[in-house]
């Protein structure tokens, strides 16, 4: 069985013990999360597809980790006119680990 949710404005598809990174969510490490925009739900006999969201469905999730993801650079430069710019950014994230789909 498998879904495609979406969270953080981007859609995942996803089965049970699948460990993914979303964009930040609240919560500590070890805490159940229930996901409820679930798009698409598979199975062995067929598809249900929402319009936009499957009624009823849900994934449960377990939250692995809060972290931050690797750092980028932002480099800005103008030719010639002495401007120079760098910065960076480590975009934070939430791992979670599916524990459970229901749909």
């Amino acid at each position: 069985m498998y879904a495609v949710i979406k969270t953080g404005g981007k859609q995942y598809r996803v089965a049970q013990g699948d460990k993914l990174r979303v964009e930040k969510l609240a919560g500590n490490v070890g805490d159940a999360v229930t996901l409820g925009e679930v798009l698409l739900v598979g199975t062995g006999e067929g598809i249900k597809v929402g319009a936009p969201t499957v009624s009823g469905a849900k994934v449960e999730a377990k939250i692995v980790a809060q972290d931050r993801g690797e750092k980028i650079i932002i480099f800005k430069f103008r030719r010639r006119k002495n401007y120079r710019r760098k910065t960076g950014h480590r975009q934070p994230f939430t791992a979670l680990e599916i524990t459970g789909i229901t749909g």
